[in-house]
């Protein structure tokens, strides 16, 4: 891993259900200059690191740039013709096997999730990231090196706002025994929970919390300590057949790590229950592509991407449906 500093539509199962009614409300239709008022961000320089897929293994390199208000986080194919956008926005997103996947036509960048989720919780609304291939690079498996590049680089306000909206009325999202919820708060916060039968993992939790009042911005060194260091995991006898299937290409003890039956065969790991932070920063990532994220708990139980993108995109038309001429807030 290298890091580097410059300046200048999917389908539903059919044993899933939802529940949307009354769910969105918009607290600030546009955008003012009172003191309430959130200001967008983004990065005082650019940033570069460089490292292997997850999936594909192929080595890629992602250059992280400051951008103009109202411009959202956005990918850039650089590798491909014409130099492709691809906006990291519930609306691209093109599958959700192991990681998320956006596309426009045929360019497409996988495995987002986690520089997504260092970005906005580091308070960047506003990033275009350059990459010369399909897949972010994992680097360590957490959010841990993204985050400290931002850090490194730091934040500046733009003159424009950002309109906050809330969850009004509770939105569930549910796979059998699994689901993601949002549900009203005066709290930004997040909990998930997951089970796993091998003992070393078993049923464990974790909640994370920005404070009434308080924004993304505010909290990035708590999202630095607590969440963006906990790494993507894996279950040792799964990766034979992951791999059959031309998955985790790039996996490895060195980019996360693997549980078995008898335990971890990669320890130590940096918390208790640093498999559950972990689903939770990934959690992050995939709501932040409904660019501001709104406030509420948002609620996840053995939850995977295709559910996180599903609540997203429930919270998305909702918004839309309520204020149809407004863009989504950044």
């Amino acid at each position: 891993m290298e890091v580097e500093v410059s300046h200048p539509p999917f389908a539903q199962p059919a044993n899933s259900t939802e529940s949307t009614s009354g769910a969105v409300n918009l607290l600030a239709q546009t955008v003012d200059s009172s003191v309430s008022q959130v200001t967008q961000q983004t990065l005082k320089a650019a940033f570069t690191c460089s490292g292997v897929g997850l999936h594909t293994g192929l080595p890629v390199t992602v250059q992280v740039m400051p951008a103009l208000a109202h411009q959202g986080r956005y990918f850039v194919r650089t590798d491909l013709p014409d130099q492709p956008e691809i906006p990291a926005h519930i609306t691209a997103v093109s599958q959700t096997m192991l990681s998320t996947e956006l596309a426009v036509g045929e360019a497409q960048v996988r495995t987002v999730e986690h520089l997504l989720a260092a970005l906005v919780a580091m308070g960047v609304n506003n990033a275009r990231i350059e990459i010369n291939g399909p897949e972010a690079p994992l680097l360590d498996g957490s959010a841990q090196e993204w985050a400290a590049a931002i850090a490194q680089v730091g934040v500046v306000a733009q003159t424009e706002g950002v309109p906050e909206w809330s969850v009004q009325a509770p939105v569930w999202i549910q796979d059998g025994d699994a689901f993601v919820a949002a549900l009203p708060a005066p709290e930004l916060r997040f909990t998930y929970g997951i089970d796993f039968d091998l003992p070393a993992i078993g049923n464990q939790w974790h909640s994370w919390s920005l404070g009434k009042g308080q924004s993304f911005a505010g909290n990035a060194a708590t999202f630095l300590q607590e969440i963006a260091p906990a790494r993507t995991f894996g279950l040792a006898h799964q990766i034979e057949y992951l791999r059959s299937q031309g998955l985790i290409k790039g996996g490895s003890l060195d980019n996360a790590l693997v549980c078995s039956a008898e335990g971890w065969i990669n320890p130590p790991l940096r918390f208790a229950n640093e498999p559950a932070r972990h689903k939770l920063l990934d959690l992050v990532g995939d709501l932040s592509l409904l660019g501001k994220i709104p406030t509420a708990h948002f609620l996840a139980y053995k939850a995977s991407h295709q559910l996180h993108t599903r609540l997203a995109r429930s919270l998305y038309e909702t918004y839309r449906a309520a204020v149809r001429d407004s863009p989504v807030p950044l």
